[in-house]
């Protein structure tokens, strides 16, 4: 060692430990090629979407969880695995990514360093997959910090990915698990030492990581509501609603949790949903379910993932005087149990996010009423996230752009499918969306890989472009003078 080199410190503690050896592996990735980091990249891939590692993954999340069903967890691993591969296919994130000649202005990509990935226990799979793939192509290291119930399903997750990274020599650190048991201070401890965070889950989780000292991306609270016009086709409308709300036990923070029917459109797109499976409670049972969602005025684990059915009979299980009804209910193997509302906030539970196959009719005079109520429901819970629209007038998905505190309208498509990103639409696939100021989000882009890198710009000299003073104060002087 010679005078100028300084010795590093040994790590104190087990999650210290595990930084400095991300940090050492991802000292060697990043000197990788562009060929070698998509391989990389392909690897950690291919160890989700296999199919035999797929549903064994899938079938470890509902067994751990108790959230969600197998088939649709099988089915979210692969598409939006495959669709996030597809989007990376071609990028560039390694040396210069960007040559603009006419601005002078190239642009290299750089790694941001070590990521700490908050992932949620509604899917324990699929979003640490995202966020691992993310990072990898922007040559980083990254550390999972899943929720505890979450823990095994990620922790096989990463077997399989450092099975794939021996076959093409990669660093096994470059992807690490938070050990478990995982806690509310080691998950803390990661944060503050990690480079980026980016947490996908809880509120509690989202301000957390703002609150790290580290640069981080968070998501805002989901809570969808859809609204259905006079114009939508109220068949093709109740197949994309219901395939929405009942995918994976509507556990995506994408599902709807309210649907704003105009007042023309109720009767035949009710019938609709009835005719998919979907069963409208009477007001004894709509009390009776929010007693059992909401015991003590918190969501309960009772629902949160559990199918329509589930609900039902453990609805019958508690309500004595209905339970004959409910019996009846569950016997039909409902896929959505639907309950009218007309109010907005902590005394209306119904407006807030379910996460379960419950959804919330309300009933709207006129488009401006619905998109009046959407923002009501908004001003609660979900502002930032999306809105669904079901009509033949394009006119009024600007309208819901330009008005709403909302990212993203989904116009005629099933909403939990395409929010984070379709083969049949332009969305970035992601399992994160940004929610932007009105979720208290720093982003309101589908999270993708560019959120993952460092840019540095190389400026050069070019011609000097300035322009004259009527060029710029010419309109304004000409209505309000020089003064």
């Amino acid at each position: 060692m010679t005078t100028m080199e300084t010795s590093t410190p040994s790590p104190a503690g087990p999650i210290a430990e595990l930084v400095a050896r991300a940090r050492a592996a991802q000292r060697i990735y990043e000197t990788w090629s562009q060929e070698q980091v998509d391989m990389a990249v392909t690897a950690a891939g291919w160890a989700i979407i296999e199919p035999t590692r797929n549903r064994e993954l899938a079938e470890l999340a509902v067994a751990d969880t108790g959230v969600g069903n197998v088939e649709d967890k099988v089915a979210k691993n692969h598409r939006k695995t495959f669709g996030l591969l597809r989007d990376l296919k071609g990028a560039r994130s390694v040396g210069v990514i960007v040559e603009d000649p006419a601005r002078g202005i190239i642009e290299i990509a750089r790694p941001v360093g070590v990521v700490c990935a908050i992932t949620p226990s509604t899917n324990p799979g699929a979003t640490p997959a995202n966020k691992i793939i993310n990072a990898l192509k922007g040559r980083n290291a990254v550390i999972v910090a899943p929720s505890p119930k979450g823990w095994s399903t990620a922790a096989r997750l990463i077997e399989f990915i450092h099975a794939q990274f021996d076959r093409i020599g990669a660093p096994r650190d470059l992807v690490q698990l938070l050990p478990s048991p995982v806690n509310k201070q080691s998950t803390a401890e990661l944060m503050r030492l990690c480079d980026l965070v980016v947490a996908t889950g809880s509120q509690a989780n989202v301000r957390a990581a703002y609150a790290s000292g580290t640069p981080a991306f968070g998501v805002g609270a989901g809570n969808v509501a859809g609204i259905v016009d006079e114009t939508a086709d109220a068949a093709l409308a109740a197949d994309r609603i219901v395939r929405s709300k009942t995918f994976d036990n509507a556990t995506s923070c994408s599902s709807e949790n309210s649907l704003v029917v105009i007042d023309a459109a109720r009767p035949a797109l009710i019938a609709a949903l009835e005719a998919r499976g979907a069963v409208m409670l009477d007001g004894p049972q709509k009390a009776a379910l929010q007693a059992l969602m909401w015991p003590e005025g918190k969501l309960s684990p009772a629902v949160i993932g559990k199918s329509a059915t589930q609900i039902a009979e453990r609805a019958a299980e508690q309500d004595a005087a209905g339970r004959d009804a409910w019996r009846a209910i569950a016997a039909r193997q409902p896929r959505i149990l639907m309950v009218a509302e007309d109010g907005v906030g902590h005394e209306h539970p119904y407006s807030g996010e379910k996460l379960s196959p419950v959804l919330a009719i309300y009933a709207a005079r006129d488009f401006e009423d619905a998109a009046s109520i959407v923002a009501r429901i908004y001003a609660y819970e979900g502002a930032g996230h999306s809105v669904g629209l079901h009509s033949a007038k394009p006119e009024r998905a600007l309208t819901l752009g330009l008005t709403l505190p909302v990212s993203r309208v989904i116009v005629d498509q099933a909403h939990c499918i395409a929010t984070g990103g379709s083969f049949d639409n332009g969305l970035p696939f992601s399992l994160s969306m940004g929610c932007g100021t009105w979720g208290k989000n720093n982003f309101s882009d589908n999270m993708n890989y560019r959120h993952y890198l460092n840019i540095t710009r190389v400026s050069r000299p070019i011609p000097e472009q300035m322009p004259g003073e009527e060029e710029i104060f010419g309109a304004f002087f000409a209505q309000h003078g020089a003064a």
